[in-house]
């Protein structure tokens, strides 16, 4: 049986590779899809998205509880201040299931704003600063199988 893991990208991260290479990197979301497809198990499939729009990534968290699936998730500038967002999240780990908030950069070492996260709280965990690294070991550190290393 194959189980389904939502990988969930939010604003600006479909600019990736391009997008200021210096703090995200040269790598874009295909190079990402790649990466995880590699490291998850036979029996995991990653469903990796990306939206600009707050509404259209609720509704994918919606999805997921009403589905059953797991969610890793980078919420990008919705990490600050989308109380929308956040409830959302809390609906995933309320229905028992796991989500873990993801960031390529370490949010804490950058300009102020960045260092609240209206996510984190409601999060099954939070990993930041490792690049697509911070996706690997959201995949590896959760329930999920992975291939091993």
């Amino acid at each position: 049986m194959t189980r389904r893991v939502l990988v969930l990208n939010g604003p600006n991260l479909g600019r990736l590779g391009s997008r200021e290479p210096d703090v995200y990197g040269r790598q874009d979301l295909s190079e990402l899809r790649t990466r995880l497809a590699e490291v998850a198990a036979a029996d995991v499939e990653i469903d990796l998205r990306q939206t600009d729009d707050e509404a259209e990534l609720i509704g994918w968290l919606h999805a997921a509880v009403d589905a059953g699936e797991p969610v890793i998730l980078n919420p990008a500038a919705f990490t600050h201040y989308s109380y929308a967002l956040r409830d959302a999240c809390a609906l995933i780990t309320k229905a028992g299931l796991a989500l873990v908030e993801v960031h390529i950069s370490n949010p804490a070492a950058r300009e102020t704003f960045r260092h609240t996260s209206v996510v984190s709280a409601v999060a099954t965990g939070t990993i930041a600063g490792f690049g697509f690294d911070s996706y690997v070991l959201a995949l590896r550190g959760s329930d999920w199988p992975t291939r091993p290393s």
